[in-house]
């Protein structure tokens, strides 16, 4: 074999060494993201995104602190927006402009462990249970929550420390990791300013700016984002624009069918309560003008929970639903 032969078989032997490894890279890469496994995904997985903080760059809050000798004295302007959740007797209000920072807050209500979550993308205040129902009968221990840096259509996938499963917020559903398509228990929630919720819950307890993170809660990293329509990241449906993009809705999602309420259409009307039907249930409904909030009730009284966020979000992830005018 001549010198000239073994040095084309040399080079030969190490391009075919480069392309395996390349190859080997490429499958590892697309497979995982922000150090999450992406084997197996229930939604396209080139459709999740990173959204430029890493893993936990957005920390979660795991031991919140709440002020608790008076609300009144609350760093909080009367218009200032809060998510507020009364649950098992005790009433939290978790202000935008510290969720905004931190978009997950692990806590508990008397023993019941729930999750507070936020998209600043989306505008998105979803409250969960923090334990999954296996079956009827059992439930799995509670699951705490982190901010995984990714995102499905422009909302914010969540991760569990336990599993590392990740998780839709506005689906409330793990679409990877071993709880892939099991749902979290949605809360009723209400986002609303400080001043109504205050004076419906006077003796609420407030999320402080005490969280052990450096940040600057007077200032909104999103600020201007809700006014235009361009959105920072690419969703899958193409949104009709009988709505502003980012004009308010709340949203209802039953077994079979959804709903959207803008909130628009709710300020025109001026009816403080009416029924809709859907999935063959009559859903009552209680709109409060002067709070600009919303309540639903099914027919045995029992509430439902609602999502407010953007028209946009709301249509990407229900693209049949249903909408009130």
């Amino acid at each position: 074999m001549t010198r000239l032969n073994r040095r084309w078989i040399a080079v030969n032997f190490a391009l075919i060494v480069t392309t395996q490894i390349l190859s080997l890279l490429a499958s590892v890469s697309a497979a995982q993201l922000n150090g999450f496994s992406l084997d197996t995904t229930s939604i396209p997985r080139n459709e999740i995104l990173r959204g430029g903080p890493p893993r936990d760059g957005i920390p979660a809050l795991l031991s919140p602190n709440f002020i608790e000798k008076t609300a009144e004295q609350a760093p909080l302007k009367p218009d200032d927006v809060v998510l507020g959740l009364f649950l098992n007797g005790i009433a939290k209000a978790y202000p935008i402009n510290i969720m905004n920072w931190h978009e997950i807050v692990n806590d508990e209500f008397e023993g019941k462990p729930v999750m507070i979550s936020y998209c600043p993308l989306c505008g998105s205040g979803v409250a969960f249970e923090r334990a999954i129902a296996k079956n009827e009968a059992s439930a799995t221990p509670a699951l705490s929550f982190g901010v995984s840096g990714l995102l499905y259509n422009s909302d914010m996938l969540m991760y569990d420390h336990q599993t590392e499963s990740l998780w839709s917020q506005i689906k409330g559903e793990a679409i990877s990791g071993k709880h892939l398509g099991m749902r979290l228990q949605q809360l009723p929630m209400q986002m609303m300013r400080w001043k109504h919720w205050y004076a419906r819950h006077p003796n609420t307890l407030v999320l402080s700016t005490q969280t052990g993170f450096s940040r600057n809660y007077d200032v909104n990293p999103y600020a201007g984002y809700e006014s235009h329509e361009r959105l920072y990241f690419p969703v899958s449906e193409t949104v009709p624009d009988r709505y502003h993009a980012k004009a308010w809705v709340y949203g209802l999602t039953l077994e079979n069918q959804s709903l959207a309420i803008p909130l628009s259409t709710l300020k025109s009307k001026q009816e403080t309560e009416f029924s809709y039907t859907l999935d063959d249930q009559i859903i009552d409904f209680i709109w409060q003008p002067e709070s600009e909030s919303l309540l639903a009730y099914d027919q045995q009284g029992h509430p439902l929970p609602l999502t407010p966020l953007y028209w946009f979000a709301w249509y990407t992830f229900y693209p049949a639903t249903l909408v009130y005018e």
